[in-house]
């Protein structure tokens, strides 16, 4: 589906409209008893899901300017970031590689005592992360969920336009993310025959596909060494492929069997644990949990409902979980390729609050949203549905929203 197409952008408005009409035939009973998915339950400052849709939130939690400035306009004012405590920032909201209106691509940070952790790197980071006011120096450690283009578009952007000259890296960055998947899916349907890329590495993981592009840009970052002094970039970025423990896990088989999260990173800030999700043909894909001083925050990364995740989130303050609507994307007109990857490899939206009530979380936040247009699928449809089963605050995602993280105390052992 491209934005462009008038025809698919009407059947989805359509069956954004019936869905919610269906819907708001019970919220009058709803909205007077209150309880459970209530449209009034909000985060602390985070701006309500049912808030109208014509603005996007601020960082003080008010609904405010446009998503993004209109060309030729003066830029969103940076929202204010606390410097002490933790804080969930949304970078971007919008699910797959398609542009949307009013969302850019998947990607967030947790901050934690000033210190940035961002996680995923979808179209739109590198600005976004400059408009939220956040410098390379705030920057302390990167995480891929997987390798899907959406989820890494922005990465090597990020790395590359800001390794020398003004704001830069400060020194080594720190990268996490999957290795090498060690095999590629069988064709669908088998008897297709297709002539893949690279066939020497076709499965390239994070540390491969850093080097690469590296060497494809090697003209530019030799000028700058050599022109403006800038530093090696290839001292400057650490990756660590996450290793797997002993599941038997495999990218043709199992590849989210059940499992205990295992450990990924820990410093003075956070504990970074990890879990396999289902999200196929991708493999590996990770689920995130940081658990930090002020609480604990848990990035699904893309998935089905996983039964592996509810372990991983158990207790945690915040999860941040993808969300598809199934019921208005079957209306666009996808072909059935796209529609069996929909319907394998992401969460509908009206399975997410039955998932976050089993895992104890307190609040539910909805990020790569599909459709991710603004102008397509109502906040209201988007909490309605994820609300249903859950007892807690479910807030859908905006760019450049900010959550406080206030919870259970954690301190290293």
């Amino acid at each position: 589906m491209t934005t462009s197409d008038p025809a698919r952008r009407s059947l989805l408005r359509a069956a954004a409209g019936l869905s919610w009409a269906v819907m708001s035939a019970g919220v009058g009973a709803m909205s007077a008893g209150g309880g459970a998915g209530d449209a009034s339950a909000t985060a602390p400052t985070a701006v309500p899901a049912t808030a109208p849709t014509t603005g996007s939130p601020r960082a003080d939690g008010r609904n405010g300017a446009a998503p993004h400035s209109e060309p030729g306009s003066a830029p969103d004012p940076a929202p204010e970031l606390p410097r002490t405590g933790s804080t969930l920032l949304l970078l971007g909201t919008n699910g797959g590689p398609v542009p949307m209106t009013g969302r850019t691509g998947i990607s967030s940070v947790l901050l934690v005592d000033g210190r940035a952790y961002m996680v995923d790197f979808g179209h739109g980071a590198f600005v976004q992360y400059a408009r939220a006011g956040l410098t390379m120096a705030d920057l302390e450690a990167a995480y891929v969920t997987h390798l899907h283009s959406d989820h890494l578009a922005d990465l090597y952007s990020l790395l590359w336009l800001r390794f020398g000259g003004y704001q830069p890296l400060p020194g080594p960055l720190d990268i996490y993310g999957p290795g090498p998947a060690g095999a590629l899916p069988a064709p669908h349907p088998p008897w297709r025959r297709v002539s893949t890329v690279c066939p020497e590495n076709p499965t390239p993981g994070l540390s491969d596909y850093l080097r690469a592009q590296i060497e494809a840009t090697a003209y530019d970052i030799n000028i700058r060494m050599l022109n403006e002094h800038w530093p090696d970039i290839r001292e400057l970025l650490r990756p660590h492929e996450i290793r797997l423990p002993d599941c038997r896990a495999h990218p043709r088989g199992e590849m989210a069997p059940r499992m205990e999260p295992f450990p990924v990173m820990s410093d003075d800030r956070t504990e970074v644990t990890a879990t396999l999700v289902d999200h196929p043909p991708v493999f590996p894909s990770f689920a995130l949990r940081f658990d930090t001083a002020y609480g604990s925050v848990v990035f699904s990364g893309d998935t089905t409902s996983t039964p592996n995740l509810v372990t991983l989130a158990q207790g945690a303050d915040v999860l941040v979980h993808e969300a598809i609507d199934l019921q208005i994307i079957s209306a666009a007109g996808l072909s059935e390729q796209q529609m069996r990857h929909m319907r394998t490899g992401h969460a509908d939206v009206t399975e997410l609050g039955r998932l976050a009530q089993r895992a104890g979380v307190g609040t539910l936040v909805l990020s790569h949203l599909v459709p991710g247009g603004t102008d397509l699928v109502p906040d209201e449809v988007w909490h309605r549905k994820a609300s249903q089963g859950f007892d807690g605050t479910v807030i859908v995602g905006r760019d450049l929203m900010t959550i406080p993280v206030r919870g259970r105390r954690w301190s290293r052992s």
